[in-house]
């Protein structure tokens, strides 16, 4: 596959201090993760990829002892780490190893920022340099061994191109004279995901059942049911080290939660259920159903009410955004990101001292649209 020399693969803590000096000596490596969401009850990073302009590494963090030496690499901020749609790899590092990324650039937010249309990986490496990537591997479970060939050049793809494609993308945005615009949405990304991946680690249960679909519009009675239900599954879940939508999925457990099936042909009769389902978890499934039916009903979650004005301002700030957006020929979000509108829009700052105090709007984006958004929400109150 395009003669790439085959990745070297890191299973000891010597063969991982040799790379990291490598790193060390790099001004922007490429970074990649691999996990295995679909196969277990709480993911895990399961590979780390590196790339540098001359060789690929793939480090297992099963294999090795001490990772910790990975640490001052992801805090080290002159060393630029080139992720594409960062995000998802920055909560799981986040999680799994208490790294901050610092000196991040992301690959697709840079082609975002340019109007790209086609922003996945394997689209813009089929565009851009005619490689085929096979997206079979994206549903692997990761965390198996031994890895094959065919997953590790997979995993190793990812990285490959990535430092090419970053100069490639920085050229153009310089041209287009955009760069600090989009170093400012780099920065949100790398704060914003600890702040998602801290909400995640305190959002356990008990009261995570209301987040599924159609829960609050439950019964008192058929919510405790439901309650019940989703302790069972959690439980059998973690036992069986699997997600719990294997196990059974949310629209089949509400659908129980609704009918209170009392035995297996009850339980049968609902729509989706398998016989392999009913064969391993009837009991369990009947029982917590007893259970709910005898329990005290659960507290609902308060729901937040918002403000009528702050909706329209949030409104009035995403239409402005739209027209913007529009005629750069962007998607909305990268003139300004959803969760900054809001907070605008709940601030409602009028001056740019105020403006200054806005979480994650940052000094570009506050010069260049700050006398625009402070005239809107001005506008708003007259």
């Amino acid at each position: 596959m395009h003669n790439m020399k085959p990745a070297q693969l890191i299973l000891t803590d010597d063969s991982l201090h040799s790379v990291v000096g490598k790193l060390n000596r790099e001004r922007a490596i490429a970074v990649d993760t691999e996990s295995n969401s679909l196969h277990a009850y709480r993911e895990k990073v399961c590979l780390i990829q590196f790339s540098t302009r001359q060789e690929d590494f793939i480090v297992d963090p099963f294999a090795v002892g001490n990772l910790d030496i990975l640490s001052p690499v992801f805090a080290n901020q002159y060393i630029e780490k080139v992720f594409h749609a960062a995000e998802y790899d920055l909560i799981g590092l986040w999680r799994d190893f208490g790294w901050k990324v610092n000196g991040l650039f992301d690959t697709m937010v840079a082609a975002r920022t340019l109007g790209w249309d086609k922003v996945g990986l394997a689209a813009i490496l089929s565009k851009h340099y005619s490689v085929p990537i096979n997206k079979k591997f994206q549903r692997a479970n990761w965390a198996a061994r031994p890895l094959n060939d065919d997953q590790l050049s997979y995993a190793q793809l990812d990285t490959h191109y990535l430092l090419r494609l970053r100069d490639y993308l920085e050229d153009n945005i310089r041209k287009v004279r955009h760069l600090p615009e989009v170093y400012e949405e780099f920065e949100r990304i790398s704060e914003a995901s600890i702040r998602k991946s801290r909400k995640q680690s305190s959002n356990e249960l008990p009261n995570k059942f209301w987040q599924i679909a159609g829960a609050r519009k439950l019964s008192g009675k058929n919510s405790a049911v439901l309650c019940e239900l989703y302790k069972y599954r959690e439980r059998i879940a973690s036992m069986r080290d699997v997600p719990t939508f294997r196990i059974i999925g949310n629209a089949i457990l509400l659908d129980i939660a609704k009918h209170c099936p009392r035995n297996v042909n009850a339980l049968s009769a609902i729509k989706g259920m398998t016989s392999g389902q009913i064969r391993r978890y009837h009991k369990g499934v009947l029982n917590a159903v007893n259970r709910g039916v005898l329990a005290k009903y659960p507290p609902r979650p308060k729901t937040r009410r918002i403000d009528p004005l702050i909706s329209l301002r949030y409104e009035s700030l995403r239409e402005w955004r739209k027209l913007r957006a529009r005629k750069r020929g962007v998607a909305s979000d990268v003139i300004i990101a959803r969760d900054v509108l809001w907070n605008l829009a709940e601030q409602n700052p009028v001056n740019y001292k105020e403006l200054r105090v806005t979480k994650d709007l940052g000094s570009w984006r506050r010069k260049k649209y700050g006398k625009e958004i402070l005239r809107l929400l001005r506008d708003i109150v007259e």
